[in-house]
Formats: structure tokens, sequence, C-alpha cells
């Protein structure tokens, strides 16, 4: 599957957490300017999504992708897909609109800029959430794990190139990869879903487990992302 996911408002609350407010009201000059960004992002951007479903088979390294000669390397994505036979490889982008508002405000009015970027960040999330509602109508025989991101424990980030290359993500959402192994555009996420017969347990995430908590936002105010 792949194409495009509407998104018709943003989720403020998400977007507050990404600029540190806690459990801290709103004050009205950044409400405003909130709901100026939900107005752009929401008319110029054109969020895509696409994931492809594969077999999975456990080796002592990591994780073989079957009929791929892709292996997620880690203990961790070990722990996250016990007892799924099958994962979804999914991949989410806002597109480079929201990149282009974003540098565009960090020139003009750099309060905007902080506040564009978090509805952005709040904007893929919800993406996210839609895509993962659609996997779970298309696939009503399984039980679900989270989304576990690349980077995400000691999932090596270096295996976007080959994660993007599976699933054609450059040619049919535009998604990349630069140098760094980062996605471009920014606003984009790249997760592994475990798909079960059987219930999923609970599986603990946090900080102690994420390897981005030496330089997370979040950690830096007292918080965390609820990851």
């Amino acid at each position: 599957m792949n194409g495009q996911i509407e998104l018709t408002d943003l989720d403020y609350h998400e977007a507050a957490r990404y600029l540190g407010y806690g459990q801290n009201e709103i004050d009205a000059d950044t409400l405003k300017l909130m709901r100026q960004c939900e107005n752009e992002i929401v008319s110029q951007v054109r969020p895509r999504g696409i994931y492809r479903v594969f077999d999975v088979v456990v080796r002592q390294e990591g994780v073989e992708i079957a009929g791929t000669n892709l292996i997620l390397f880690g203990e961790s994505i070990k722990r996250h897909l016990a007892n799924c036979d099958r994962a979804v490889l999914m991949a989410v982008t806002l597109s480079d609109a929201a990149d282009r508002m974003i540098r565009t405000f960090q020139v003009t009015d750099m309060a905007k800029a902080v506040i564009m970027d978090s509805m952005a960040s709040a904007a893929v999330e919800q993406a996210c959430n839609r895509l993962e509602t659609e996997i779970s109508r298309e696939l009503p025989q399984y039980y679900q794990t989270f989304r576990f991101g690349l980077g995400y424990g000691d999932l090596p980030i270096s295996l976007q190139r080959d994660f993007i290359k599976i699933l054609n993500a450059d040619k049919l959402i535009g998604l990349h990869v630069n140098e760094s192994s980062m996605l471009v555009p920014t606003k984009s996420v790249t997760a592994v879903i475990g798909l079960s017969r059987e219930p999923v347990k609970g599986q603990a995430r946090g900080c102690q487990t994420c390897n981005m908590r030496d330089i997370c936002k979040f950690r830096e105010k007292g918080g965390h992302c609820n990851g």
C-alpha cells in the first residue's frame, strides 16, 4: 500500500509537548500561531505513507526480513518481534513542503518557525497513526505491536537506506536518506510493526532503551516523549 494520508486538523496537545509545555496551559499568543501553522500545514502539506508486510525469521544477530537482504540487527528488535511471524515495514513523510515552510520562517519569523516545527512533528505522528489504523483494517487477523523506529534501542539507524530501498519509498513517496542516515524530508518516520496471531504482551518503552536519550529535547526539560 502507498498513497496520500489526509489530515484535516492537528493535535495541539501533541505539538505543545514538543514545545515543552508539559501540563501547562498554552498561552493566547502561542495558540494563535499554532492555529496559523495548522492552517498552512493542512492546506499545503500532503502526507504520504507506504507499508509492506514480510515474513520474519529471528536469527542470532537480529531479525531477518524474509525475501530481502535486510537483517534488523540488535537485541531490542528481537524482543520487539518475539512471537511474531510477520512484520510491517512502514514509512511516512509530510513531503518537502513542511521543510520549506520551516526554513522560510527560520529566516522571517523564528517564533513561528519553532511552532511550525512542533506542529509538523505532531502532524507526522498523526499521519503514522492513520496509516497504522489502515494496517489494522487490512490485517484484522493479526495483533500488532507498537511502532519501533529505526535508531530506537540498539536497532542501527544506518539501516535506513536499505529499509527505504526495500519499500521503494524514494520513488513512491519521495522519501530519501542522506549521508548521515537521516531521513529527507526531515518530517518523516520509518518503523517496524510486529504481527502476531496471539495477543501481544506489553513491552517497555522508555529513555533507557532509546539511543536518542542523550540528545532528547524532552529529557532536557525533565520529561519524556511517551515513545
